[in-house]
């Protein structure tokens, strides 16, 4: 009976490791559901376009009512909880998770190091005034570089060149109406900032969909699933943004005897930014792994690519 046991909670693992893959081809290949793709994936736009407005508008109201801008915390504390998160869906039996492996860690220490650099830097630009200058408006540029990283490691999810060219068009279209339209005054820091922040996000979402590539190749025993090596960067970004917590001018004790901890409020908009914050980045992570990296990019940057065409109509 413990054999048993053992063997179907073995295939069982299988199958949800493979579920990614198999779900993918079956909704390419099946003529019944393939015209729903695109219904599908304009479903999810619209979803975390969504989920992303009103995270912002929520931390428009949290940062300035609290005096909280704290992006290392902030920052540290999401991670957390997506790791919590993952955890508790393991322990229902509903994401087969492997314990954490250090050469799987070290495979995804680059992610690891770029997506936490650029959750501090988005976060620090939302909590301040800067995510009204140079961030979104170089947002739509964010697909092209993702494009020009994978075409660099040679993924076999690289756009076709008819999707690279409309992609570059929609883009640097969308860059340049903005950009007419003017901008605020601008931090010094935004001009370094930005860039950097587009190219270590897009960088780590290639990186992602390397490993997840080659994991492809490794027998079904030793294959590591999506959620492994989502998981695994969770665990490489707490470590990394405690010790940056712990380095930071704003240390632990700062942030925690300068919050609200008696107000309903505060715990109220601090759940929501950071349980919006993980289910977008869960998102993300999971496009990049599932899809490829240009979804995942075309997803996070959506709505500020499609903005300005909106306002043309």
């Amino acid at each position: 009976m413990e054999y048993g046991f053992k063997r179907n909670f073995t295939c069982l693992g299988r199958w949800r490791r493979g579920w990614c893959a198999s779900a993918k081809k079956s909704l390419l290949s099946n003529h019944t559901l393939k015209p729903l793709v695109p219904t599908l994936f304009l479903l999810v736009l619209v979803i975390y376009g969504l989920g992303d407005k009103l995270r912002n508008f929520v931390l428009d109201i949290f940062v300035p009512q609290y005096h909280y801008p704290y992006a290392v915390a902030l920052s540290l504390a999401q991670v957390l909880i997506s790791i919590l998160f993952l955890n508790l869906l393991h322990v229902l039996g509903l994401v087969p998770l492997k314990p954490y492996s250090k050469s799987m860690g070290e495979r995804v220490l680059v992610p690891s190091i770029c997506s936490s650099t650029h959750a501090v830097l988005s976060m620090w630009a939302k909590a301040g005034s800067s995510y009204a200058g140079l961030f979104p408006l170089m947002l739509p540029l964010l697909p092209m570089v993702t494009m020009g990283f994978s075409f660099s490691q040679k993924l076999s999810s690289s756009p076709s060149m008819e999707i690279s060219v409309l992609m570059s068009i929609l883009g640097g279209t969308s860059f340049v109406i903005t950009a007419s339209q003017g901008l605020p005054s601008v931090d010094l820091l935004e001009y370094m900032y930005a860039p950097l922040d587009i190219i270590l996000h897009s960088l780590s979402l290639t990186w992602l969909a390397k490993v997840s590539e080659a994991e492809r190749h490794h027998s079904p025993d030793a294959q590591a699933s999506i959620f492994d090596i989502y998981y695994t960067q969770l665990v490489n970004q707490s470590w990394l943004l405690g010790l940056l917590w712990l380095l930071h001018p704003h240390s632990p004790w700062q942030v925690l005897t300068h919050s609200s901890w008696q107000s309903l409020l505060f715990h109220g908009y601090l759940h929501a930014i950071l349980l919006l914050g993980m289910a977008l980045n869960f998102l993300v992570g999971m496009s990049a792994l599932c899809v490829s990296p240009l979804a995942a990019a075309l997803l996070h940057s959506a709505r500020q690519v499609s903005q300005p065409f909106l306002q043309l109509m």
